[in-house]
């Protein structure tokens, strides 16, 4: 395995800090994160000794494998202790779209939301897919950037447009479908897989009813919009999801998004957590297949989470859940 760990420090100086770097970790999460990079600098003396060696917050941190592509990112916080390693954390641009803004769109795609959002800010756009539905409102008020592109990407799906997710692409915001193609190798019996954690739960994200409401100006009360599954409340209880329809949509959009609702949550979550060798071309969001016989496992699964670590082998774990 050939690690190459760089660092720009922005004024044309660049640093290959790779002998020095220990324990480093690259973490993603399909939802609501900034990828992360965080790695121990040991002091050999090949650089600590050279005073014009520095790393401060906002240097460039690049990492590649086997001349692959891996990380492109900032850091962001640098940790001292007792000895002489210094702890370092680094995210990729998403990081900031933790910031907080107002915007108001009428009538655009998921696209064009976190196009418009992310040349805003200043980002640096890589390959975005069209997500083709026309949101008809979408109102954030002081919401973090990255929670209103969620916001976006959520009607995208619940309107029946396709499931998407964005992430840094080593310095390019990247918008791709889930249904992109398989990777051509499997985790599970006899690949890659060394153990996993499977569970099977009605505790995260399963609801049996589904209410959405509407504020009605003309009548000045809230139009209700509910579906339900008698016979799974009577077997779970009542799960109830509650949730509020823009202004802009119309009683066919909110059916719609009713139906759809209850297609995706009335149903027990299942979750699978894999400890495998590493392979750099899986990230969350990627969709793989997973074959294990024991538990009658041959499908493709979404991963929500992914954690590779390179200290001296190259292993990663993920967080998966099941597709159908």
């Amino acid at each position: 395995m050939q690690l190459e760990v760089m660092l720009d420090k922005k004024n044309g100086r660049v640093w290959d800090i790779s002998e020095i770097v220990a324990d480093l970790q690259w973490q993603t999460a399909r939802i609501g994160k900034a990828g992360t990079l965080s790695f121990t600098l040991i002091d050999n003396n090949r650089f600590y000794g050279d005073k014009s060696f520095t790393i401060s917050n906002g240097d460039i941190i690049q990492v590649r494998k086997d001349q692959t592509n891996v990380f492109y990112g900032y850091v962001f916080e640098i940790g001292y202790g007792a000895g002489e390693e210094i702890r370092i954390k680094a995210y990729d641009q998403i990081r900031y779209l933790m910031a907080n803004d107002t915007y108001v769109f009428t009538g655009k795609t998921a696209t064009e939301i976190i196009q418009k959002i992310a040349t805003d800010s200043g980002l640096k756009l890589g390959k975005l897919a069209d997500t083709k539905y026309k949101i008809p409102s979408l109102v954030a008020d002081g919401q973090k950037l990255l929670d209103t592109m969620c916001k976006a990407l959520d009607y995208t799906l619940i309107n029946g447009y396709g499931n998407f997710y964005l992430y840094d692409d080593f310095g390019g915001l990247t918008l791709a479908n889930v249904s992109q193609p398989l990777t051509d190798f499997y985790f599970g019996d006899e690949s890659l897989m060394t153990d996993y954690d499977y569970a099977v739960s009605i505790d995260s994200d399963t609801y049996n009813r589904i209410k959405i409401v509407q504020d009605n100006k003309s009548t000045n009360r809230r139009d209700v919009y509910l579906a339900q599954d008698s016979a799974n409340m009577a077997k779970w209880g009542r799960l109830q999801l509650y949730q509020t329809a823009d202004e802009g949509m119309n009683s066919a959009q909110i059916s719609q998004m009713l139906e759809t609702l209850i297609t995706l949550k009335n149903r027990e979550s299942k979750s699978l957590r894999i400890e495998a060798i590493g392979d750099i071309r899986v990230r969350a969001g990627s969709y793989v297949r997973i074959f294990i016989d024991r538990l009658g496992i041959n499908q493709p699964m979404l991963v929500d989470e992914c954690n590779h670590k390179f200290d001296g082998d190259h292993t990663m774990s993920l967080t998966l859940k099941v597709i159908s």
